[in-house]
């Protein structure tokens, strides 16, 4: 089994910017891919971003320039990180960190991001 734990999120203001980080443990070797996803309020959930073990990245188009993703995997415990730039009301939700390891997908547990003024 794999466990993932999110910290970060919060309240922002349009403009600003957070950096939403994830610890993944137990059975983490075989993870091969690690992101995040969001949902929105009445909306399905929606990829952000990915990022494999060689580190190549993949963006929604809506997050391409303002997000980053990163991950570290110099520790027993993988990590994976999202620095969030410019932020939109619109990016308002409920982020989650998602690794995929073989056939399985694992989930966090979500942290509540909020943009307004």
């Amino acid at each position: 089994q794999v466990q993932l734990v999110e910290f970060g999120g919060g309240a922002a203001q349009p403009g600003g910017s957070l950096r939403l980080s994830c610890a993944a443990s137990g059975t983490i070797f075989g993870i091969n891919v690690m992101g995040w996803y969001r949902q929105a309020p009445g909306k399905q959930r929606e990829l952000v971003a990915l990022i494999n073990s060689g580190s190549t990245t993949n963006y929604a188009d809506s997050m391409k320039g303002r997000f980053t993703i990163s991950r570290d995997n110099a520790n027993a415990k993988k990590m994976v990180y999202l620095q969030m730039n410019n932020l939109k009301p619109e990016d308002t939700a409920v982020y989650y960190c998602n690794a995929k390891k073989f056939n399985n997908n694992y989930w966090g547990q979500g942290t509540q991001v909020t943009v307004s003024s």
